[in-house]
């Protein structure tokens, strides 16, 4: 059985943590802990991951740096950041492995993800990134062609977040799970790139990581997208005092609840938009639950499972 195992911001950095090396290992360590009950009885495993702390920091490092080291955009700051993750993941990944004495093979795929450079985000920039500017500061920004947005504390730079269509890497990761490596792919969404005259370019953009670990769920086969987060399942009316747990639920009503608008983009949104996708395109299960229940989920006993139909 194969599974995407989509990883949640919490998985590397926690609410209050300043991020440093030491305290994403730790963290690190906890999760791959929760997914190696997945292999040990038998699934074939490919993670992904958020990068939104680590890009984060690359950007604001270069902004610092800027003086004395040329900057590099946003797709090759995204590339850096797979690189960092997934070195961590991979090698906290091998540690338990070896503790536990499993004989597996761990790889990190630099991973591009095609995007329509058509696509109607490229004129509508929503996703906000990099470090609060100062209006002073905001407005040298803008003089350089970024799109601003006001934010609580200044501003920061706004980039499009375009849908994406296929992995560029996808018959690579297909080869490596079916050799029963365990893959690390598509970190932070994955880097952007569109197709001008058959050649690929990256693009200064952030792809939603749900919706980039469905398209490689469904590339590869996957028979189930975990989407593991920071709250135990999903939430009808989430926040309020009529709040409603879902546990097992079919497509149809997910669906219904999804156009009702009771699943903000901001949030969940993206999420259930990921399990709808899959399901639709012929997945047979979407999980969507917390780190530490990832195992408990996968046994129908935690989190809300999705599925064609009910069960």
């Amino acid at each position: 059985m194969k599974a995407v195992v989509a990883l949640g911001g919490n998985a590397l950095v926690k609410p209050g943590q300043k991020g440093t090396s030491e305290e994403q290992f730790s963290t690190t360590m906890e999760t791959v802990k929760s997914i190696i009950k997945m292999i040990k009885n038998g699934w074939d495993v490919v993670i992904t991951h958020g990068n939104g702390p680590q890009v984060g920091s690359i950007l604001l490092q270069q902004e610092v740096a800027k003086s004395v080291a040329p900057s590099m955009p946003l797709d090759i700051c995204v590339a850096q950041s797979q690189g960092q993750i997934g070195y961590m993941i991979q090698q906290c990944m091998l540690n338990v492995l070896k503790k536990e004495g499993i004989d597996k093979e761990v790889a990190s795929i630099v991973t591009q993800v095609l995007v329509d450079k058509n696509d109607p985000a490229f004129e509508n920039p929503t996703k906000p990134v990099g470090p609060i500017y100062k209006y002073d500061e905001a407005i040298l920004r803008l003089k350089e062609g970024y799109r601003m947005s006001r934010q609580k504390g200044g501003w920061r730079i706004v980039v499009p977040s375009p849908d994406p269509i296929s992995i560029i890497e996808g018959a690579t990761i297909k080869k490596l799970i079916e050799e029963g490596i365990i893959v690390i792919a598509v970190g932070g969404g994955g880097i952007p790139v569109i197709e001008e005259n058959g050649m690929l370019m990256g693009k200064e953009a952030v792809i939603d990581k749900d919706l980039a670990s469905e398209r490689l769920a469904t590339e590869i086969g996957a028979h189930v997208l975990l989407i593991l987060t920071d709250v135990d399942a999903v939430y009808l009316n989430y926040g309020s005092k009529n709040q409603k747990k879902l546990g097992k639920v079919s497509l149809k009503e997910i669906e219904e609840y999804y156009y009702d608008g009771q699943f903000p983009l901001g949030s969940m949104g993206p999420k259930i938009l990921a399990a709808i996708r899959f399901l639709r395109n012929g997945g047979k299960k979407a999980i969507i639950c917390s780190i530490e229940d990832a195992w408990d989920a996968l046994q129908e006993k935690a989190g809300t499972l999705i599925y064609e139909s009910n069960k």
